[in-house]
């Protein structure tokens, strides 16, 4: 009698360990889809015992293909949240899942309207980055598959849900930081990449509203807007420092920060006037622990991922999302005495 394979006998003929194989028959630990069906086929080749146990185990896992559409592709801050989402997406092990990831360089509705369109019609879920505007909401609404925003909100009714850090406490955080402190009240600059992300305009309104409230002593200039381009931001902040002496504090709401602080560095004004910005990343690593800035509010980048992935999985299902459509994560806070 032909001796029956063994468990080892199938890691061998499928060129996998038998800690891989141990995890498609017991689901323990997610498995790329491709290296699933190679252990299923030398498990039929072999007639291994347990075959319909593994094709039974990959007929539970369906299979998801999600797609990203992010802003920025050299930001580091995107890179990061591109590789935490095509991490999860991987991870999980719901689902057998696939990540397609692309990125909309330019702050143009009609651009990212396309793309939308593009890349929902090929994935089963789509998850986006994009300023709120009537040509991206129309989008959204045309592709047909659930479509979750990330960072920023649109005001489409027929987008899933909306995944990022609490806007509102974000910018009295900042609000409250800066007003505490500076050695003396001031002006106050804010930038922004766009008032059509919804999430930046209410970073400054909740912003304004600490200031009126609890410092009115700070007078708040009007917002510069530098598309979080960091060119533009650099442009900017330097004016506005050269313009007000008596600049006490500047909130970066959005991106382009490495170019406010090239312009804090170049003005000599980083240790006199407080700045607070978004995303611990590199350069604002650097500029917390010189001193050019004094405090980050930063995604957390691994927990919006693993969220994003769970329920677009369970969008895909059909499931119910009541509770769950907008989940606001509060910002990590970050000084040079705490990274």
């Amino acid at each position: 009698m032909a001796k029956r394979p063994t468990i080892n006998d199938l890691a061998r003929e499928a060129g996998v360990s038998v800690a891989t194989v141990d995890r498609v028959l017991n689901r323990r630990l997610p498995v790329r889809e491709n290296t699933a069906n190679i252990v299923v086929q030398a498990a039929e080749k072999l007639g291994y015992h347990a075959t319909s146990l593994l094709r039974q185990r990959l007929a539970e896992t369906p299979q998801r293909h999600f797609g990203f559409l992010l802003q920025k592709r050299n930001d580091d801050f995107y890179k990061l949240l591109a590789a935490q989402l095509s991490s999860a997406t991987r991870a999980a092990n719901f689902i057998r899942g696939r990540a397609t990831i692309d990125f909309m360089d330019e702050i143009v509705p009609s651009l990212i309207a396309a793309k939308i369109e593009e890349t929902g019609g090929k994935v089963d879920a789509l998850a986006v980055v994009a300023v709120d505007h009537p040509l991206v909401n129309e989008a959204i609404g045309s592709v047909g598959k659930p479509v979750f925003t990330l960072l920023s909100d649109v005001t489409s009714p027929q987008r899933a849900g909306y995944l990022a850090v609490d806007s509102r406490r974000a910018g009295r955080t900042a609000a409250w930081a800066i007003s505490r402190l500076a050695n003396k009240a001031g002006k106050i600059g804010i930038l922004l990449g766009s008032h059509r992300y919804l999430s930046q305009e209410l970073s400054e309104i909740s912003f304004r509203s600490y200031i009126r409230e609890h410092a009115a002593e700070f007078l708040l200039l009007e917002p510069l807007i530098n598309l979080d381009d960091q060119r533009i931001a650099y442009e900017a902040a330097s004016d506005l420092i050269a313009s007000n002496p008596e600049l006490a504090g500047i909130y970066v709401a959005g991106g382009g920060v490495e170019g406010v602080i090239r312009a804090l560095k170049e003005e000599g004004a980083g240790r006199q006037i407080i700045t607070v910005c978004n995303e611990l990343m590199p350069a604002t690593r650097a500029a917390l622990i010189d001193g050019t800035i004094d405090l980050v509010l930063s995604t957390p980048v691994e927990q919006l991922a693993r969220r994003t992935v769970e329920l677009m999985a369970r969008a895909c299902n059909g499931e119910s999302l009541e509770g769950m459509a907008q989940l606001l994560f509060p910002a990590d806070i970050h000084i040079s005495e705490n990274i």
